[in-house]
């Protein structure tokens, strides 16, 4: 550990919190904003039986899709399946439970969770499989769906700049679903592309307060991947 929350890598910073059966919020959207480092560092751990809140699990070798590979999850709450193969093999294989969440629904349930929210009721789902085995609410001649919030064992989040205190910025995409994440987990990691002291930025460009991230650290990316390469016809 360098300072009170500054570590030098993800196997520092995640010494400790690791256990078998823990539910892990894990930030990111495709593969934009995810964390890399600290997913690579529990697929080392050998840490299994695991729950896992992502809006989706990365691509086939890479981010949470790892994972999968190695079998450490057990559960998904997801709102998408899409671009990863095994995800969707083992699914229908009955190797891994998955709970669909609307993707709207799924970043209100983990805003709800940081903000003690125990629940709330949506229209989204209503009248779907979504709805089958929930309580439903008229309110004002309007039939809504009570959801229940999400919290972790820990939130697993990465953002592009931070200083020592643990303040963060994200860029673009990669903000979405990190910051509710960070907030409904018990003990929050961040990984971050650049790290400067406190006091460097500017309190105005600041997405997430410190007192939300418990221990931070520098990353190391090696590339950029692109989900999908889209190249103009010659």
């Amino acid at each position: 550990m360098l300072s009170n929350k500054t570590y030098k890598n993800a196997n520092e910073a995640l010494h400790g919190i690791l256990f078998n059966g823990m539910t892990i919020l894990s930030g990111g959207f495709g593969i934009c904003g995810i964390a890399e480092n600290l997913t690579e560092e529990i697929k080392n751990s050998k840490v299994n039986n695991l729950t896992v809140v992502s809006n989706n699990c990365g691509i086939d070798g890479f981010g949470l899709g790892t994972l999968l590979q190695t079998h450490q999850i057990k559960k998904m709450i997801s709102s998408y399946v899409g671009e990863n193969k095994l995800f969707e093999e083992q699914y229908l294989n009955g190797e891994l439970e998955l709970e669909f969440s609307p993707q709207g629904t799924l970043a209100e349930r983990c805003r709800a969770g940081g903000a003690g929210i125990p629940a709330f009721y949506t229209k989204t789902g209503v009248g779907t499989i979504i709805a089958e085995g929930k309580e439903t609410k008229f309110i004002d001649g309007i039939e809504y769906l009570l959801e229940k919030a999400i919290k972790g064992d820990l939130a697993i989040i990465k953002a592009w700049k931070a200083d020592e205190s643990g303040n963060l910025i994200f860029r673009k995409a990669a903000r979405n679903f990190n910051p509710p994440m960070a907030k409904a987990g018990k003990i929050c990691i961040v990984e971050v592309e650049e790290l400067v002291k406190a006091g460097e930025l500017d309190p105005d460009h600041i997405h997430l307060p410190g007192i939300y991230v418990d221990r931070i650290f520098q990353g190391k990316y090696i590339e950029k991947k692109i989900e999908f390469i889209t190249l103009r016809e010659e």
